[in-house]
């Protein structure tokens, strides 16, 4: 008789729990069972697991194969690792002494490990129902001091057009220079406009700022129209290659809607065909019918 270790379901919809059985492998899953050696829950966390370990342990030497589960469930708790240390003491690698003090250890440390977690579940369900309840505050973000943030943003502040400052000097020296010729022209304009006190010396420091910006920007103009025309030639080859294959796949789409035409032409008249046979091969019955009716007849009134 084949023997499993496996479980058996109790509890009710959508809250199960099972009980670990030594059972008849030919026996149903929740029918009869040879000895109960424990239970397992997964509905609570962590999973609740109770289990005999000595007669898990006898029956594994005796040959009861466990499933998957128990399988996995048999080594959590150390009863697959107590086999593995009997088999050593067989082999005479080690005493038996030495062999139940390893797996007491192993045992102890699961055990720690489970209680604890049990705890930090206990403790995180309490301070659950004390938050519901109101006796623990939920956490709310800090308040941030008003001076604190406007130094902070005034730092920001400082701070960012000295970035920018050094972007621009690593990006792009020759704008940096044109703006500051700029700077050194509107800065003479002023002197000039201080000494004269006319408007004619600002007129033309504004022409000569706008002549020294469009001479430090024509350049990047150029750079930029160049740029484009080598994007354009780089995409003309691409276009061209394009253009076959469109041109391909539109004829093969105008093939194919010729074929599925002529395939919907010749379906219709097959039908056509068909429903003529059909109503030829109707007729062709009916008159056999008749004949058939009228040599019955002429059958029974002679036998009359």
């Amino acid at each position: 008789m084949s023997v499993k270790i496996r479980l058996a379901r109790r509890g009710r919809t959508k809250n199960p729990y099972y009980h670990i059985v030594v059972a008849d492998a030919r026996a149903p899953r929740d029918g009869k069972f040879i000895e109960k050696i424990g239970m397992y829950n997964p509905m609570t966390k962590p999973a609740t697991i109770d289990l005999d370990r000595d007669r898990a342990f006898d029956w594994l030497n005796r040959g009861a194969q466990p499933t998957d589960t128990t399988k996995a469930i048999l080594k959590f708790k150390g009863v697959l690792y107590r086999k593995h240390l009997m088999r050593g003491v067989a082999k005479g690698a080690m005493t038996e002494e030495l062999a139940m003090k390893k797996y007491q250890e192993f045992v102890d440390a699961k055990e720690s490990k489970v209680a604890a977690r049990f705890e930090e579940t206990r403790k995180e369900r309490e301070n659950y129902w004390k938050t519901l309840s109101g006796e623990i505050k939920p956490k709310q973000a800090k308040k941030v001091d008003e001076d604190t943030a406007a130094a902070f943003r005034e730092d920001g502040a400082d701070a960012t057009p000295a970035v920018e400052g050094a972007e621009g000097d690593n990006k792009a020296p020759e704008t940096v220079a044109a703006a500051a010729v700029a700077t050194e022209v509107v800065a003479e304009a002023a002197a000039k406009v201080e000494e004269k006190g006319t408007d004619a010396p600002v007129a033309e420091a504004e022409a000569k700022v706008e002549d020294k910006a469009t001479e430090a920007a024509a350049p990047k103009v150029e750079e930029a129209a160049k740029v484009e025309e080598k994007a354009t030639e780089a995409a003309a080859p691409a276009t061209e290659a394009a253009a076959p294959v469109t041109e391909a796949a539109a004829e093969t789409v105008e093939q194919i809607k010729e074929v599925t035409n002529t395939a919907k032409e010749a379906a219709s008249e097959m039908v056509e065909k068909m429903k003529e046979v059909a109503s030829d091969a109707k007729d062709a019955v009916a008159d056999v019918v008749e004949k058939i009716k009228d040599a019955a007849t002429d059958a029974t009134e002679e036998n009359k």
